[in-house]
Formats: C-alpha cells, sequence, structure tokens
C-alpha cells in the first residue's frame, strides 16, 4: 500500500527548517563575519576576498553525484552540520585574539560543509516538491532563509555588541545543532525519494544521464547566463552593505535591529508576497517584474550613500515610554532591499526548481546553484574592489547598473519557462 503524499503545510515545515539552516552560515560569512573583520582593521579589499571562500558553494556540484547516487538526503545533512557546529565553537575561541590564517581556513572548512548541506536541502526540496507548489514553497523558502541569514548575520552583531564575540559565535553554533537535532529525529525529513529503484545507474552513466537532461533544455546557453546574472546587483554590493554601515558610523546594535529585526519581517512579507504572485502570475511574469523591483531597490543605498545623507533625518517614530526614533535614508534602503530581495529570490528560485527533473535532482539544482554561486562571489570580490576604488555612491550606482543585463536574456528565458509550468510538473 502506497504511503499518503505529506500534506503542502507539512512540506512547507520542512522547507523552512532546511532553508533557516541554510541561512544561518551564509549570515555569519557575508554579514557578521564581514563587519566582524571592519571591526579588527581588515582592509575592505580583504574583507571582499573572504567572499572568494565562498566558492565551496559553487563547486558543490563536484560532489552531487554522490548525494543523488548515495543514501537519503538527512544523511548528508546531518553530518555537514555537525561539522559546522565544531567550526563555530572554533571560530569563536578564535575570535579574542588576531585573525590568523587559521581563522580563514575555519571559515573555509565552514563554507564546505555549508555548501554540502545545502546540496542535500536543495535536492530534497526539488525531490518533494510538486510544479504547482513552487511558488508558496519558495516564498517560505526565501523567508526562512534569509531569517536564519539574520539571525546569524544582525543577529550575532547585536549580541556581540552585549557580550562580545566568543559567546555570540557559540550562540550560532548552538542554532546549528539544534536544526541538527530536528533533522536526525524527524520522519519528514526521511522520506522517500522519486526514482530510486532497483535498476538506478550509478557512477559515470548517472552523470552522462543528468548532463544530458540539462542540455536538452531548449535555450541551454541562455538559461546559463540568465543565472549568473540575475542578482549581480545584489551580489555585488552584498559584502558592501555592513562595511558601509560601519564607516557611516552606525553600531552593530542599529545595524542589527534595523536590517535584523525589521529586515526579517520585510524578507518574509517579500518572500510570502513574492510566492503568491509567482503562483498567481507564473514563474515568466514573476521573474522579470519582481527582478525589476529588485534592481531599483539598490538605488536606495546610493542616495543614503550621497553627501550629508548619512545622518539626515527624514522623520522621527515616537516609541513606548516617550522619546522619538529618528529614521535616516539607510534605513529605508535597508527595509526596501529586504522586501524586494525577497520577492525577487522567491521568482528566481521558483525558475531554478523548475528546471530540474527529479531524478537527478542534486546535480541538476547544484548546477544551477553552482552558477548563481560562482557569479555571486565573483561578484562580491568585485564588490570590495569596486567600493574601495570608486567610494561608496558611486559603486551603489554601479550596482543598480550591474542588474540590467540579464533582462536582455529574458526573449529566450521566458518561452523555456511557459513549456516547463505548462508540463504540470518539473522533471
Amino acid at each position: 500500500m502506497a504511503a499518503t503524499p505529506p500534506s503542502l503545510r507539512l512540506k512547507l515545515v520542512v522547507i523552512g527548517v532546511l532553508y533557516f539552516a541554510e541561512g544561518l552560515p551564509y549570515g555569519f560569512v557575508v554579514t557578521a563575519l564581514s563587519f566582524y573583520l571592519r571591526g579588527r582593521g581588515v582592509p575592505l579589499e580583504q574583507i571582499g576576498l573572504v567572499s572568494l571562500l565562498g566558492l565551496a558553494w559553487s563547486a558543490k556540484f563536484l560532489w552531487s553525484p554522490l548525494v543523488d547516487r548515495y543514501g537519503l538526503r538527512a544523511a548528508w545533512l546531518v553530518p555537514a552540520q555537525g561539522v559546522m557546529v565544531l567550526c563555530f565553537l572554533a571560530l569563536a575561541h578564535l575570535s579574542q585574539g588576531p585573525v590568523t590564517p587559521l581563522f580563514f581556513v575555519l571559515v573555509g572548512l565552514l563554507c564546505l560543509a555549508s555548501a554540502t548541506q545545502d546540496l542535500a536541502a536543495d535536492a530534497y526540496a526539488v525531490d518533494i516538491l510538486e510544479a504547482a507548489e513552487l511558488g508558496w514553497a519558495n516564498g517560505v523558502r526565501n523567508g526562512a532563509y534569509r531569517v536564519g541569514a539574520l539571525a546569524a548575520g544582525s543577529g550575532l552583531l547585536i549580541l556581540s555588541d552585549h557580550v562580545g564575540w566568543p559567546p555570540a559565535i557559540v550562540g550560532a553554533g548552538v542554532m546549528m545543532g539544534v536544526l541538527a537535532l530536528t533533522v536526525l529525529v524527524a520522519p519528514a525529513f526521511r522520506l522517500p525519494r522519486a526514482g530510486r529503484g532497483g535498476n538506478r545507474p550509478g557512477g559515470l552513466r548517472l552523470v552522462r544521464e543528468a548532463v544530458q537532461g540539462l542540455k536538452g533544455l531548449p535555450g541551454f546557453g541562455a538559461i546559463i547566463l540568465f543565472t549568473l546574472t540575475f542578482k549581480a546587483g545584489d551580489a555585488l554590493m552584498a559584502t558592501m552593505v555592513s562595511p558601509f554601515w560601519r564607516d557611516q558610523g552606525f553600531s552593530g546594535t542599529e545595524f542589527g535591529l534595523v536590517s535584523g529585526l525589521l529586515g526579517s519581517a520585510a524578507t518574509i512579507l517579500g518572500g510570502l508576497l513574492g510566492g503568491a504572485l509567482t503562483s498567481r502570475l507564473g514563474i515568466g511574469t514573476a521573474l522579470w517584474t519582481m527582478g525589476l523591483l529588485q534592481a531599483f531597490s539598490n538605488l536606495g543605498y546610493w542616495a543614503a550613500a550621497l553627501p550629508g545623507m548619512s545622518r539626515r533625518v527624514l522623520a522621527t517614530l515616537p516609541v513606548p515610554f516617550g522619546g522619538e526614533v529618528p529614521i535616516y535614508p539607510i534605513y529605508l534602503a535597508s527595509q526596501g532591499e529586504s522586501l524586494t530581495g525577497g520577492m525577487g529570490s522567491a521568482a528566481f528560485m521558483a525558475f531554478l526548481m523548475c528546471l530540474c527533473d527529479k531524478r537527478y535532482s542534486a546535480m541538476h539544482y547544484a548546477f544551477f546553484a553552482m552558477l548563481f554561486s560562482f557569479g555571486a562571489r565573483i561578484f562580491g570580490y568585485l564588490g570590495g574592489i569596486l567600493a574601495a576604488a570608486l567610494g561608496y555612491p558611486t559603486f551603489f550606482f554601479v550596482s543598480f547598473l550591474a542588474a540590467w543585463p540579464a533582462f536582455a536574456l529574458l526573449p529566450w528565458i521566458l518561452p523555456v519557462v511557459r513549456q516547463r509550468e505548462g508540463r504540470g510538473e518539473h522533471g
């Protein structure tokens, strides 16, 4: 007797847990680590270099055939999460001393374990979701991912202001440990995988079949370029946002509260709104409409970086028990980026998932994630160089311009998306 398929609600809970776990190490590396290094006097160029450690997120496709061939997804998730717990604890121990090569080695190992976790989690999401569920699922996915990233990014910044960096980084390790235990004990993370019959090919044959499936996609070259560039504007400025806040004289608490607590709400709202609109409008229409909003949000940081705008009070907000909180341009820029980033990511991730064949979900999604992550790492590295060379105002405007080349590829992308959606089931 066939097992009862899991409900959409259960799938969304699973997606939320997995992508919160994915967001934790990313938020630490991109946000908290950048702020920490800047506080230690590390130059912007070297902070941008940290982005290259994240190339592990791009290279994960190299071991994706193993994840497709062997074991349940949980058998890969739990060990990877355990390694990350150990890395967080070791980094906490080193955080009080000088920034040494060992510190960067541990960050690189953290990224490697994170990439393995992402590989298994992404494949599991493709395994359990149908095409009609991708809109809502990616709304939850994006919101959970960003909340995880903000918890280990802005949340750690707030915590570090009060208890110091070592306990704050230990806190990230504790969160990852709880998530690993959840995946280990909950049956919902061990659902059967599609296409795992006894005649399933192995080794190079499995890889060849997966590659042939990718190459058979219409407009494959355009898909590659689009995946590399859709988030170019966001990726270019991502690693420079927290140094920008610090260089403008804002504290870790200010950055954490605005980008963290309020940004979490904006990101969740953007993810859910983007997911709902993707389900209603279709992935193709959602890509370009929400992509435009995502691109224009970069102009908020450009405006905040203009001379005289750093501490210019636009309005004041009354707070309970008396007093008023000033609203600065950078506050609005942060909220705009969080909201539209959530919307754009919901549509973009639904696009990537709809291209995958469930029989090769780890390899297919890893390939597209590799392209996306590789582009993000390279643009992140260039961000440090450009910010140092151009200054913040010109740099943020350049990040807005960097978002536009992807739109020139839409005439090749949209027909492919409509064809995949019309099939009614990805893969």
